[in-house]
């Protein structure tokens, strides 16, 4: 038996009718903010949540450190056209970039769009004394569909097909290389006398996202470096290109956070009864980037996780397994957090050097062979929320059809709350990742998307305003139920082979003789 009937109700009912998790949510996203990873914000963020989890009363709560590097902040910048016109402009400063230690930089722009290295050469000699806007402006658009949306059975029908796998072991460096890009196109523009450079964002509408990944092995860019709502980069752009340059000023105080450059997983944990019976976990990322609250990215998949914590301890649960629960950090620099904990307590593959970077990111998934660590078996389910507050429909099996049984099971008591559907497809881009990647049991729920990825996801608008507090009800109820089913349930869910290095998939090519 998953769980008793009685453990159920339980459940719904502390989380439908005594929830607290508003009152959580308005502490951290309110009160502290955005959490970028290693940044004073998030530290402060680590502080809360280990709080918080004494106060509930959770056992064994700890931080697991990792190697990441420098912090990085700024609380202050600001954008104004001089000419040929008076008009402020709607910028933010690019993570791990340098600023103008709050000191205005004004100078003409100069449209320089590049996305590659071969591009430079069309630029040497005119970019000295210049703020360089490196984007293609391109024209915008106007959204077709609604930016708010909830799924539909057609929709979840949708996901219920396991895609092909395609194995190209040249991907990797053709995603590191797209990476490292970034470092060159700083240097390049550092070497040229320029005095900034300005992307524009990649959304419509004065959206910015200020995301930026030059954070990695200890390499810094040395110019400053600022986002602009694509709205502001087109005007600049179409001034540049029908008469004078025009000039603009740029400040902002970013700096970088040296000291501890480990970053830390958040854990905590309800023991079981059967310390040989292993456990069960809940997790979702903690940091966010640094504009906005970082409310739906991923503070909402958070905020469940110690929701449901709060749940299970308030309702007496006695699991068979150890429940722990975990906040992932670093996910937005490439899932680093959960790639650290599988490092350490699961899996070794052969040829990883142990780095951080993003490179190491995309390249991890190819190197073989896999060894288990004695943990391996010990993770029985690992259930992961980062979509954004929008309500549970159900769980991705993520290929491992064998588990679809038991998760249909154990998510039959929530088919009333919406959250009845188990589909056989799977997702990616999240802390589950690298453990489906090393055969774990991992997975990822179903999510009504809202408005998640039409406007929230990584802006300056991901506030406690867009949060729809009667979806994190159910998402919470829904997470505690799969936790102490799974971690009660006589069955196990049943494992896929340790995956072993595929055959390459692409298509065949065959190259003709020159004649």
């Amino acid at each position: 038996m998953a769980a008793e009937p009685d453990d159920i109700a339980r459940i719904i009912d502390e989380g439908l009718n005594h929830s607290q998790v508003q009152t959580t949510a308005a502490e951290l996203l309110d009160g502290i903010g955005a959490r970028l990873t290693n940044s004073p914000n998030m530290r402060k963020a680590e502080e809360w949540a280990i709080q918080e989890f004494r106060d509930l009363g959770l056992s064994n709560i700890r931080r697991e450190g990792f190697e990441f590097g420098r912090g990085w902040e700024s609380t202050y910048s600001y954008a104004n056209l001089v000419a040929p016109r008076p008009l402020q402009l709607t910028v933010a400063p690019i993570a791990w970039m340098p600023g103008t230690n709050g000191q205005p930089i004004e100078a003409e722009v100069f449209v320089a769009p590049m996305s590659k290295k071969e591009h430079f050469d069309a630029y040497r000699g005119k970019l000295s004394g210049k703020i360089v806007l490196v984007s293609t402006p391109g024209t915008g658009d106007e959204p077709t569909r609604p930016a708010f949306t909830r799924l539909d059975s057609a929709d979840i029908a949708k996901r219920d097909e396991i895609a092909l796998p395609i194995y190209d072991p040249e991907a990797a460096d053709r995603r590191s290389d797209r990476v490292e890009f970034a470092l060159e196109q700083a240097a390049f523009l550092k070497s040229e006398g320029a005095l900034a450079m300005v992307k524009m964002s990649y959304r419509d509408g004065k959206l910015l996202h200020g995301s930026g990944y030059t954070f990695q092995d200890g390499k810094s860019p040395e110019i400053p470096g600022f986002e602009m709502a694509a709205e502001d980069y087109r005007r600049l752009a179409r001034l540049a290109k029908t008469g004078p340059a025009p000039v603009i000023s740029l400040a902002s105080d970013a700096r970088f956070v040296d000291g501890d450059t480990k970053a830390y997983n958040i854990i905590a944990e309800i023991p079981g009864t059967d310390p040989k019976a292993g456990y069960v976990m809940a997790g979702a990322h903690f940091d966010s980037w640094a504009l906005g609250d970082g409310a739906v990215d991923n503070g909402a998949g958070s905020l469940a996780v110690m929701e449901a914590a709060r749940i299970l301890k308030t309702i007496g649960a006695k699991p068979k397994r150890t429940i722990r629960f975990v906040l992932w950090a670093a996910e937005e620099q490439g899932l680093l957090g959960s790639l650290a904990y599988i490092r350490q307590h699961m899996v070794e593959r052969q040829g990883d050097d142990g780095s951080t970077s993003m490179e190491n990111y995309y390249k991890w998934a190819d190197l073989w062979p896999i060894e288990p660590k004695p943990g391996y078996y010990d993770l029985k389910a690992y259930f992961n929320m980062d979509n954004g507050s929008g309500k549970l429909r159900g769980i991705h099996a993520e290929g491992n059809v064998g588990a679809e049984k038991l998760l249909r099971k154990w998510l039959s008591p929530f088919a009333g709350l919406g959250a009845g559907s188990v589909v056989s497809g799977n997702t990616g881009g999240t802390d589950h990742v690298f453990m489906q990647q090393v055969g774990l049991p991992g997975f990822q729920f179903i999510q009504d998307p809202l408005d998640y990825s039409a406007r929230l996801h990584h802006t300056n608008i991901d506030t406690m305003d867009h949060v729809r507090f009667d979806d994190m009800r159910q998402a919470s109820v829904v997470m505690a139920g799969m936790l102490l089913q799974s971690a009660n349930d006589s069955e196990t869910l049943p494992r896929e082979p340790l995956p072993k290095q595929p055959s390459v998939t692409e298509p065949f090519k065959y190259e003709y003789p020159e004649d």
